[in-house]
């Protein structure tokens, strides 16, 4: 099964049931190398769904001093896809690996 990182919206569980139809279960990890911004959202399901015009935004710094936190949550092929859909145009998926030593996969700014 593949991991999903979320430093945000996604930790919510009425977002996660809504996204995926079932609360995800995860444990707590840190990626290296980035820092949060905010971004505003415009998609009024994605607003429906989360109740914050504003969600973070992973950018990458690559400094390792520069750490988030999040939850590392076990999902499934298809959940990753429905993932897709709830994150905006302005996030791109892509892999990564943990302080655990776990890898996978995280939103950052196009």
């Amino acid at each position: 099964m593949p991991n999903l990182f979320s430093y945000g919206t996604l930790q919510k569980e009425q977002v996660q049931i809504e996204t995926f139809g079932r609360i995800l279960q995860g444990q707590k990890d840190i990626l290296k190398g980035y820092k949060l911004k905010m971004l505003e959202i415009k998609d009024p399901e994605v607003l429906r769904k989360s109740k914050e015009k504003y969600h973070p935004i992973l950018e990458f710094s690559g400094n390792p001093e520069d750490e988030v936190e999040g939850v590392l949550f076990e999902v499934t092929d298809e959940e990753i896809l429905q993932a897709d859909k709830y994150e905006v145009d302005d996030y791109k998926r892509v892999e990564s690996v943990f302080k655990s030593g776990k890898s996978g996969f995280i939103y950052v700014g196009k």
